[in-house]
């Protein structure tokens, strides 16, 4: 098998681009946007009211707590791409090193892995999602074909004495292991 990328079924009208190098010595092929999105301020979501409540020793409730969690999530911004590649091998995605300097987003998982059997998965066709979070104080709006992450093939190592795996993906994002 190769590695590459092809366009997921639910945009393939939409004139997306397959992701792409842009030199000629570039390690990661920059993913963009496949949807106009907005990525809100984190300081404007729900959850100011804990953080001043936990600075100020004030009581703080299991609702509130809750709430801040679930606001504090980070956004899945669509691609509309899916990778195919070996089994020996996994996607790294990474940030685009402007994004956190120039416009206040950051991956919070520090990168994005996907394996080689997210690819056509039952549950979403294997698309690519980037995870990004808004540091910023101004709302990020980001356009159709903004780049918003980049993605490297890497093969990886196994452990020599591991015990056989039977365990299959059984769905799509965040399905591994189940």
């Amino acid at each position: 098998m190769a590695r590459g990328f092809k366009i997921v079924s639910k945009y393939a009208q939409d004139g997306l681009k397959i992701p792409y190098r842009t030199t000629k010595k570039a390690a990661g092929y920059d993913f963009e946007a496949a949807v106009d999105f907005t990525l809100p301020s984190i300081w404007k979501l729900n959850f100011i009211k804990v953080l001043w409540q936990l600075r100020h020793g004030e009581p703080t409730s299991a609702a509130d707590l809750d709430v801040a969690a679930k606001t504090l999530k980070p956004f899945l911004v669509p691609t509309g791409i899916k990778a195919y590649m070996n089994d020996d091998e996994y996607l790294l995605i990474a940030n685009r090193s402007s994004n956190p300097l120039k416009r206040g987003l950051i991956l919070p998982n520090g990168i994005g892995v996907i394996d080689a059997d997210y690819y056509d998965n039952a549950n979403n066709e294997g698309e690519i999602f980037i995870q990004l979070v808004n540091m910023g104080i101004r709302d990020v709006h980001i356009k159709k074909g903004e780049r918003i992450g980049q993605g490297i093939f890497t093969q990886y190592l196994t452990a020599t004495d591991e015990a056989a795996i039977k365990t299959t993906r059984s769905g799509g994002f965040g399905s591994s292991g189940k």
